[in-house]
């Protein structure tokens, strides 16, 4: 039944008049609100539910004479909620066994509505400092920095079990791209790149994996992401399930090659195309950009290795190629690593040039980075990067519902950032994986 049935125009109106303020508007939220009275109503009414059930009798019910217990007044309590400060009755009972469990002893808040509206806050992005300003600011409610502190690290133990999950044991393609972020360690602040991995499974379905940051060795002044880091990657995937990864899109990383070739032999390292465009682009002038980049296209959209070499040397001895030849060497110096994509037909070059997935989400996660001055430690920054990909994927399924319920079909937009998407072509990409990779994947 609607709760504007249950509670009928007189209680209604009552709550309204109570709910004035000085100018005559009304108070919905903070200390002495209608919601605020509301909330305080249904707490001391669940309350004293309690307390019946914890003495087995009633109030005012004669089967708790001689019980052994009984009812012992109220002490007032104030307890911070999602609709601002409330002010309790809570009973108690003569012996002082009664332990409320919807408000324990001790406790300052009650958790659900509030704790769920701050780590809401968090994962978009904003501090423990500006969430204490907003709560402050609009529901007229205290919380120290170790409480706001306390509630968001409650979702860590969540980010550790996700990163520690069982992953798939073939991934045809795993994508590896980063953002940077700033973060306390060895007491100093430095930028350090988080990277996560996507991972294509079998079915055409894309997944984050995993983030891992490197960490500064104490005899260091910054994080190392050299052949160390990337090989205690590679185990990490080995230990939760992962036993052959067919292609890996990377940017290049320094160490990574020789790290997933210990790790998973077999494995093609494929240079990311987008970014190697993106690091040929780099010393461009503005105006002659659009030019080169139609220059680069002969290259990477070649019919064979053969031919894009040609196109590189037709470059290079060209008008942008003698003007920019920084373009040239980051392709030169990428080149045993750019090709291996040749090999393939559309629909798998396709795949591996294409990230705009991960694209995507990275710049989603660098909306929610960048609002922070720095991390106190990388657990933070897994915690913040875990939330804000739930929060992003979480935000497209209740676009995707509302749609839905409002046309009545079956809506797939938006679609899925990454968890779950389908990647476009996949049929025709996995039959042509399956040839040059036989027996790996099925």
């Amino acid at each position: 039944m609607p709760l504007r049935e249950l509670l009928g125009d007189e209680v209604l109106d009552l709550l309204l008049e109570r709910s004035r303020d000085g100018a005559g508007g009304l108070r919905l939220t903070g200390q002495g609100s209608m919601l605020g009275e509301l909330v305080k109503a249904v707490l001391e009414r669940a309350l004293e539910a309690e307390l019946s059930a914890h003495l087995g009798y009633g109030k005012h019910d004669p089967a708790g004479h001689g019980s052994g217990n009984s009812r012992n007044g109220k002490i007032g309590k104030t307890v911070q909620t999602g609709v601002g400060p409330v002010r309790l009755a809570v009973p108690r009972d003569r012996e002082g066994s009664f332990e409320p469990v919807l408000v324990p002893k001790r406790a300052g808040r009650v958790s659900g509505g509030l704790d769920d509206m701050i780590i809401s806050l968090y994962a978009h992005g904003m501090s423990v400092r500006d969430i204490q300003h907003h709560l402050r600011q609009i529901y007229d409610t205290e919380l120290s920095h170790e409480a706001i502190s306390n509630i968001t690290d409650a979702v860590l133990s969540e980010a550790r079990a996700w990163q520690s999950r069982p992953l798939e044991a073939v991934y045809p393609v795993v994508f590896l791209d980063a953002i940077v972020v700033k973060v306390r360690d060895n007491n100093t602040v430095q930028a350090k790149p988080a990277y996560l991995a996507v991972g294509i499974d079998t079915d055409g379905e894309k997944h984050v994996l995993g983030i891992w940051l490197a960490k500064t060795p104490l005899d260091a002044a910054t994080a190392g992401e050299g052949a160390r880091f990337w090989a205690s990657v590679m185990t990490d995937l080995k230990n939760h399930g992962v036993r052959d990864i067919l292609i890996a899109c990377t940017d290049g990383l320094a160490g990574f090659e020789d790290a997933v070739h210990q790790a998973f032999p077999h494995t093609t390292v494929q240079t990311c195309v987008v970014h190697l465009i993106r690091n040929a682009l780099r010393p461009v002038a503005r105006k002659d950009a659009a030019a080169v980049a139609a220059e680069l296209r002969t290259i990477y959209t070649a019919a064979n290795a053969e031919a894009a070499f040609d196109a590189l040397a037709a470059f290079a001895d060209g008008q942008w190629g003698r003007k920019y030849p920084q373009a040239v060497r980051v392709f030169e110096s990428a080149w045993d690593r750019f090709t291996p994509f040749f090999a393939f037909t559309g629909p798998v070059r396709k795949l591996l040039y294409t990230t705009n997935g991960i694209e995507s989400l990275n710049y989603q996660l660098r909306k929610v980075t960048k609002a922070r001055g720095h991390f106190p430690g990388d657990d933070a920054v897994i915690k913040l990067l875990w939330l804000a990909i739930i929060n992003i994927e979480d935000k497209r399924a209740r676009e995707r519902a509302l749609r839905k319920e409002k046309t009545g079909k079956r809506a797939d937009q938006p679609a899925r950032l990454i968890e779950g998407q389908r990647t476009m072509g996949w049929r025709e990409a996995l039959n042509e994986l399956d040839l040059a990779y036989p027996g790996r994947i099925r």
